[in-house]
């Protein structure tokens, strides 16, 4: 995962992971709506599992 990657995880959440389909996305926006910090930790640790199992 890149540093572009995850500042973009930081900043706006949802469309860090608008590559992984269109449920992560709504469980993300959900639940940055929810708060900044819920969907931020959501964004990194699903960009976190992703990038270990492409290697």
């Amino acid at each position: 995962m890149g540093c572009g990657r995850v500042l973009l995880c930081i900043v706006f959440p949802p469309l860090a992971v608008i590559d992984r389909g269109c449920g992560t996305v709504l469980i993300v926006f959900l639940l940055t709506l929810a708060g900044w910090v819920p969907g931020a930790l959501a964004a990194l640790f699903l960009n976190y599992t992703s990038a270990n199992n492409n290697r």
